[in-house]
């Protein structure tokens, strides 16, 4: 029992008054054996007035243990003693003074010591219930505080069992005293937004100010399997994120929890790195928060209070009145949004995970004033674990997915070669499922034949050292521009001293850029002139202007200057993005020729392998055929890239060259994914000699010269076989008759490389023109075929 000095609203009684009134009732019953019984229990009442008058005190109960055992006896069916969870006694405490066998027999399963605590309960909010109940049964205020109550006990193999209690009121007084206070509507509506306000209810309720005289009988229901329960978790578990939490789903399940027919729910994804809210994942539910927006900054979609409960407390925030928060502070954001979607009452919950993160925001809303508010918010204790779960769910399987996009656009299989590692997977799991050892084999392609094509920008380290160049230049000069000004304000020596050697600086750079001059310069701005201008900054206010704009064109994260760089690296990024896009283009017309292996890689420019034969393909249908339409496609798709190069030029920051080359292979290879670098490569020490031609060829000179074989406005055939001279003399004369190729074909021979000779080039002449003459965009080998035959 709650002793009497304790702060409790309630001065409890334990008294059988009201029972003893039906007994009184019953001492008209036409039934002998009721009669008797009654008579029975009242020369109880008459002998022991203290049973009538309420008892205290535990020193009470242990006197009059036996007359309060018979009075309750027949509240407690002997028939059912091993079946009913039963137990007498007073709301929201342990102390019991009657029980059914079957509590009994619970107790003794979990231990001598165990003594049954009410789940998520502690002092204040066994006030706070108190008090709602004084709220309901005695002013007739429809306050909503019927939360689960809930006993979790352990069986004898220490299972927790969660029973549900429900109490029997019928033999309940509450007696207002003279301390007690009269509760108007006002009061209420300002306990329905301040429920975890404590001192605010015992400004309400003082200490001892009711008296509580009668006693509960508690019946206990075994929930653990609560059918509501499982139903609202599976929903959350259902495969397709978008469904697993959604309006259809939930809408019925939220009004039958807090008993408000105009309840809808809405949801807010919070992204972190943006730190806005936003619809991706559960596009199909309504956010209140973000009101027909796709997102919106979080500090701007809440109020400062909202924003605060829900992001640094990470507690639930409600409004019971929108209407009345919306006139006591007009300029409050949240309270005209929600007023604006005509809500009146609402609820937001974060959801928030293991680690502490806030992952969105859970609306629940309604169009009646009161209907939502912070006591009945509590009821989401219940279900919010099963939400944070869904949610959870439903971000990793988006994540998955846009993992999934992120590797077909960067490192995923082709298409064309899918298959085969589809097929070594099943081999993998088969013998896996089977408890047999195993690993993921090496896929390996034989007999395939290679192409190989760039267009790479011609003197791209000339050009970008110059970039690096003319941006420390400028940098330096304006650098030196301000120490001249400082050192007519306030000559030092120093100063002086620095002017010497920003110009002796200049004048290497003029001559050309070293190996360190880069890291020099730099170093000296981090350590002097980063320092210097910060001193001068603060103590010099004519030279501050000067300063902050020098500072306004530096590159925060490297502390240089990033403009003429920049303007390269823009170029070259414009030439990739326009060589990729179109070769990206041309291949899906290629594939529908014969499917092959393709991938292109983004450097100074853009590189490009083919790989065909019958190991690509499930159907055995390759013929060489094939082989030479292909090769006839890759050349003049390299003169489209070049004609479109020629277009995109005039438009870069700085006028680049490119040259296009493409390497004959004569001859197959095999062609194996390797599974540690995640990547193809050629296979056999053989094989590996057209790597080494691919990376080293473009930088060949002509035999006998310093002229490199590569030139801009021409295309170079790189081949090593007469065979392939011929092939390919053949492709240029039927570009040349389609206006692509000019005449000027010329055969040379090429230096010898590192382990590689007898290397040959043709070179010949793009046609450039801005108006395509013809209508097909791509020749096949039998259009060469036939336009030859005519």
């Amino acid at each position: 029992m709650k002793p009497q000095n304790s702060e409790f609203p309630l001065q409890v009684k334990v008294s059988f008054s009201k029972l003893f009134d039906k007994y009184r009732k019953l001492l008209d019953s036409p039934q002998k054996l009721i009669r008797e019984r009654a008579e029975g229990i009242l020369e109880i009442a008459e002998k022991y007035p203290a049973l009538e008058d309420g008892i205290t005190t535990k020193a009470e109960f242990e006197t009059y243990d036996q007359q309060i055992d018979i009075v309750l006896d027949e509240l407690f069916s002997s028939l059912l003693q091993e079946n009913e969870i039963k137990i007498a006694t007073i709301p929201f405490q342990e102390f019991v003074f009657k029980s059914s066998q079957r509590y009994k027999n619970i107790l003794a399963e979990a231990g001598e010591e165990y003594i049954p605590q009410l789940a998520n309960f502690d002092h204040d909010y066994t006030y706070i219930m108190s008090c709602s109940i004084i709220l309901n049964v005695h002013y007739g205020f429809n306050v909503d505080f019927k939360q689960p109550l809930h006993y979790n006990i352990p069986d004898a193999n220490g299972v927790n069992h969660t029973y549900r209690i429900l109490y029997n009121g019928d033999f309940v007084d509450l007696i207002k005293t003279e301390k007690a206070k009269d509760i108007t509507q006002e009061d209420v509506e300002e306990l329905l937004d301040g429920f975890d306000n404590i001192d605010l209810w015992k400004e309400k309720f003082p200490p001892g100010s009711w008296i509580f005289k009668g006693f509960v009988i508690a019946n206990l229901f075994d929930v653990t399997l609560d059918s509501s329960i499982s139903d609202f978790k599976s929903r959350l578990l259902q495969n397709n994120p978008e469904s697993g939490l959604s309006t259809n789903n939930f809408d019925t399940i939220f009004k039958s929890i807090f008993q408000t027919q105009d309840l809808k729910i809405g949801f807010s994804e919070f992204n972190e790195e943006d730190q806005v809210f936003e619809r991706f994942i559960f596009k199909d539910i309504s956010s209140y928060l973000l009101n027909e927006k796709e997102k919106e900054n979080c500090k701007i979609a809440l109020c400062d209070a909202s924003y605060y409960t829900l992001f640094k407390k990470k507690e639930f925030y409600s409004v019971s009145n929108v209407p009345k928060y919306r006139k006591l502070y007009p300029d409050n954001i949240l309270y005209k949004k929600l007023l604006d979607q005509g809500i009146k009452s609402a609820i937001l919950a974060s959801i928030v995970n293991e680690e502490g993160k806030v992952l969105g925001i859970l609306e629940i809303v309604s169009e009646s004033i009161n209907s939502l508010n912070s006591i009945n918010a509590n009821k989401l204790n219940t279900i919010m674990p099963f939400l944070v779960d869904s949610v959870i769910r439903g971000k990793k399987q988006i994540d998955n997915k846009l993992e999934l996009i992120i590797q077909d656009e960067c490192t995923s299989l082709h298409p064309s070669v899918h298959w085969k590692f589809r097929k070594e997977a099943k081999r993998y799991l088969s013998l896996i499922s089977q408890d047999k050892p195993t690993f993921f084999r090496e896929v390996i392609f034989e007999d395939v034949h290679p192409l190989y094509g760039q267009i790479d920008v011609k003197g791209s380290s000339e050009a970008r050292n110059n970039a690096t160049i003319k941006d420390l230049i400028l940098q330096l000069k304006l650098i030196l521009n301000i120490i001249k000004k400082v050192n007519k304000l306030q000559q030092l020596p120093i100063y002086e001293h620095l002017e010497f050697r920003i110009t002796n600086y200049l004048k290497e750079l003029k001559e050309g850029l070293q190996v360190d001059s880069e890291r020099l310069v730099l170093k000296f701005l981090k350590t002097e002139i980063v320092p210097l201008f910060k001193h001068l900054k603060q103590k010099t206010e004519t030279i501050e202007p000067i300063i902050e704009e020098y500072e306004a064109q530096i590159n925060v994260a490297t502390g240089l200057i990033y403009k003429h760089r920049k303007d390269y690296d823009e170029s070259v990024e414009l030439i990739n993005k326009r060589m990729a896009s179109l070769i990206d283009k041309k291949q899906v017309d290629a594939q529908r020729m014969y499917p092959h292996y393709f991938e292109r890689f983004k450097t100074d420019g853009v590189e490009h392998n083919l790989y065909i034969g019958e190991a690509i393909t499930k159907d055995k249908s390759f013929n060489k055929v094939y082989l030479y339409n292909l090769r006839l496609w890759q050349l003049q798709v390299m003169c489209e890239m070049e004609n479109s190069y020629y277009k995109l030029k005039e438009q870069l920051p700085v006028p680049l060259n490119v040259t296009s080359m493409i390497l004959a292979f004569n001859g197959s290879l095999s062609l194996r994914f390797r599974m540690d670098e995640k990547r193809f490569d050629v296979d056999g020490t053989y094989n590996a000699r057209y790597e080494v031609v691919k990376k080293r060829v473009d930088k060949a000179n002509i035999q006998g010269t310093n002229e490199r074989v590569t030139q801009e406005g021409k295309i170079v055939i790189i081949y090593s076989q007469k065979d392939d001279e011929k092939e390919y003399l053949k492709y240029i004369s039927f570009l040349q008759h389609k206006k692509q190729l000019d005449t000027d074909v010329e055969i040379v021979e090429l230096e010898d490389l590192q382990g590689v000779t007898g290397l040959k080039a043709i070179r010949v002449s793009v046609l450039y023109s801005k108006n395509k003459d013809n209508k097909k965009k791509y020749y096949t080998y039998n259009d060469l075929i036939s336009e030859i035959n005519n």
